[in-house]
């Protein structure tokens, strides 16, 4: 979405009589963006000004197009500075630029090639790098865009921090981010001429072909060859996202329920539903492969972004452009309501239990369950209720239904979509019918031959012997240690630098890394639910705080027990009903994260004991 759009001589005069800032915080109000807060106010007040001294250039022809605040279609990122027309070839360009008022920054770990950390909106935080942010813009309109492609028009990313001070430049040009850097040139306080001269190199003149951007922002929406080529190439041969029994008959449906949308236009919604280590997220991740090479426009979307962070790390390994390549492909569901109806024509979305209504600073964002419906022509939502973890969730069988009737959308739940075959916990269904037992969560029970599961679930009474046991089984960085919502988050609060101190000398940190699951530093973190819902390894340890306890033969929750820290789940002030309900579904998660075992430390007690009995009496 284009909000402001000039020549350049009007975009220099708009500046010069200091109207600049109210036009774009008007364009922006009457096309329903969320943004004009007075901190931006001040940022286009004062950047504005230094753009106009790059391009208010005798070289630069006054018809050349500006563009500030450009909305990338179907996502709520917005370009900050746009400069359009061709060079003295007449060769068409659009120069990308991401501005920055930052004075300084500094390298936050020498793992961390994409991120910065800078003083920003009052506080120290870590940051993309303004040469990768540049650079994925731009990966994203030319991956999406046939225009860009059939008319020969070059993306050229950069960023431009005009207050960076020039002692400070050592820590942004690190080798760590060259690849951004080399592709997305930066230029600080003092290098007005060298950006000038930048600009210059590909834009002087208006396009022989009229306003680009436009052009671009009214094209058709699809992925491009070379995005096609790129998932393909990643995902082949990846024993990961291999399809067995079930999953491939699914998988077949959605395919063939996708090619009868794309013939009649009619909307279509598909259910899939399967219990933990079911195969949901290999299943969506075969499907948006599929799509996309098919030249669909398709996206996998999920509420949590560790999914989307680890299916990232596992398709591109250690290259980072490939990353920035597929990137635009695995998005949150937050900003979907600004995405026109049926722009994509398949969403998949895994863990769509966890969908919510507005929150955090999704403005606009009314209900997710709705906004995915309404952006796609086919929707597919993987869902198991019983995972479920918060107030908030909204993400049923009765939700979605709701939201296909109000949008007329044919709603597909059969057995094929379906799935039953268990490929976690050393593919047991069995073991899944154990936790429910064990945690009482049903009112009738199965008799389970435990020592006929060939399953390595063992109880500690000391957090720090489970934590050693564990390390042993760290050989290939496959083991993690996850709690529920008890213990405060102490080093995010600045108030120490352990969250978790249990009996026997047991202390760790909570995980404050998106990447936990695949970094080999943080064995000795403790992954919340969040971060480990949707992830599996091949061992996890599971610390069951005071919120779930044994008594009289039951086992039973305390919400009172849940860390004031908790702002997302709710349980503190739900009902009796719904906060067990909750209590249960976070420790069936995560006791089912393990592929070939899982340890488990309780605080109460009495819980460890009746856990102990009820193992024994399985074997």
């Amino acid at each position: 979405m284009i909000v402001y759009n000039a020549n350049k001589k009007q975009f220099v005069l708009d500046v010069r009589t200091n109207v600049i800032a109210t036009k774009i915080f008007n364009l922006i109000s009457q096309k329903g963006l969320c943004a004009g807060q007075d901190r931006e106010f001040a940022a286009w007040q004062n950047s504005m000004q230094f753009m106009r001294n790059i391009v208010d250039d005798a070289e630069i022809d006054d018809e050349v197009q500006v563009a500030i605040e450009y909305n990338i279609p179907q996502t709520s990122k917005r370009v900050d500075f746009i400069i359009i027309g061709a060079n003295k070839k007449g060769e068409d360009n659009i120069v990308i630029v991401e501005l920055k008022q930052w004075t300084k920054a500094e390298i936050v770990d020498d793992d961390m090639h994409f991120c910065v950390r800078t003083y920003v909106a009052n506080n120290n935080r870590i940051v993309c790098h303004p040469s990768y942010q540049a650079y994925s813009y731009s990966r994203f309109i030319g991956n999406y865009s046939q225009v860009v492609h059939t008319n020969n028009i070059n993306l050229v990313p950069c960023a431009y921090l005009h207050n960076y001070l020039p002692a400070y430049k050592h820590a942004l040009s690190a080798d760590i981010y060259k690849e951004w850097y080399t592709s997305a040139p930066f230029f600080i306080m003092d290098e007005v001429q060298p950006f000038t001269d930048f600009v210059k190199k590909h834009v002087t003149q208006k396009s022989s072909k009229g306003d680009l951007l436009y052009l671009i922002d009214h094209g058709r929406i699809k992925p491009t060859k070379s995005l096609q080529d790129a998932l393909a190439t990643m995902v082949k041969g990846t024993p990961l996202f291999d399809l067995l029994d079930e999953q491939a008959v699914c998988f077949d449906m959605c395919v063939r329920t996708m090619l009868q949308c794309l013939k009649d236009r009619k909307k279509r919604t598909i259910i899939v539903q399967g219990g933990p280590g079911t195969g949901k997220s290999v299943l969506a991740v075969n499907l948006l492969m599929h799509f996309i090479t098919c030249a669909c426009n398709a996206a996998y979307v999920t509420k949590n972004s560790a999914p989307r962070e680890a299916f990232l790390s596992i398709l591109t390994g250690n290259s980072a452009m490939k990353r920035a390549e597929i990137k635009q492909l695995f998005r949150s569901p937050f900003g979907m309501s600004q995405v026109p109806a049926n722009s994509y024509d398949c969403l998949i979305v895994d863990e769509a239990h966890r969908l919510v209504k507005q929150m955090y600073r999704d403005y606009t964002g009314t209900n997710q369950v709705k906004e995915c419906i309404n952006a796609s022509l086919l929707t597919i939502f993987m869902l198991d209720e019983d995972q479920a973890v918060t107030t908030k969730d909204i993400g049923s069988i009765q939700e979605i239904s709701k939201w296909c009737k109000e949008m007329k959308s044919n709603i597909i739940m059969r057995e094929e979509t379906k799935l039953v075959s268990q490929f976690r916990c050393n593919g047991s269904d069995a073991y899944i019918q154990f936790i429910d037992n064990l945690l009482q969560r049903k009112s009738e029970t199965v008799n389970i031959p435990f020592s006929e599961l060939n399953y390595d679930f063992r109880i500690f009474d000391n957090a720090s012997e489970l934590r050693e046991a564990l390390r042993e089984k760290n050989t290939n960085n496959k083991a993690r240690m996850v709690a529920g919502y008890c213990y405060d988050w102490n080093v995010k609060h600045g108030r120490g630098d352990i969250d978790i101190i249990l009996p026997g000398g047991f202390q760790a940190k909570w995980n404050l890394s998106e990447v936990w699951a695949i970094n080999p530093k943080s064995f000795e973190e403790v992954g919340c639910i969040h971060t480990a819902q949707g992830l599996e390894f091949d061992y996890v340890g599971v610390l069951i705080g005071k919120d779930l306890k044994y008594n009289n033969g039951r086992v039973i929750t305390d919400k009172t027990a849940i860390s004031k820290d908790d702002n997302s789940s709710g349980i503190r002030t739900a009902n009796d009903e719904d906060a067990r309900r909750l209590i249960l579904n976070t420790y069936k998660t995560l006791l089912t994260r393990g592929q070939k075992g899982c340890f488990v430390y309780c605080e109460d007690e009495a819980l460890r004991e009746y856990f102990k009995k009820r193992l024994t009496d399985c074997l």
